[in-house]
């Protein structure tokens, strides 16, 4: 018997906010890949850019039980400024997307992008990652 590719989900600032503001829909989706062997990623970056002074420690606690955060070193970020680079796009604003590009590509199996910013990482993804609105 063939064994079914694995699930990966990774998860932009916005997404991750709205896990940690208790969204429904972003809660279930976390809920529901815990409950099928669904693996949740973030990067650090991500964890940066999501931060707000106004969330409660507790649901940042519950978020991050359920996502891990691959570490980054100086290949990581020489290929997040190839992809920016190859998009034609740079500067501060697309710095964290081409991180959660990184972050995307180097996952295996069936890979889906949650994030509020689908032009620009369908630009710095390949057609085989799925990109998904929040």
């Amino acid at each position: 018997m063939r064994a079914l590719p694995r699930e990966v989900i990774v998860l932009d600032s916005e997404a991750l906010s709205l896990a940690v503001r208790g969204d429904r829909s972003m809660a279930m989706r976390l809920d529901f890949a815990r409950d099928n062997d669904v693996e949740v990623v973030a990067s650090p970056m991500t964890l940066i850019e999501a931060f707000d002074t106004h969330s409660v420690e507790q649901r940042w606690d519950w978020a991050l039980s359920r996502v891990e955060v691959p570490a980054l070193d100086k290949d990581q970020a020489r290929e997040a400024r190839r992809l920016l680079a190859a998009a034609g796009l740079h500067g501060h604003r697309y710095a964290v997307d081409a991180v959660v590009a990184v972050v995307a590509r180097r996952q295996v199996g069936q890979v889906t992008v949650f994030t509020s910013d689908t032009d620009d990482l369908e630009r710095l993804l390949p057609p085989h990652i799925a990109v998904r609105k929040v």
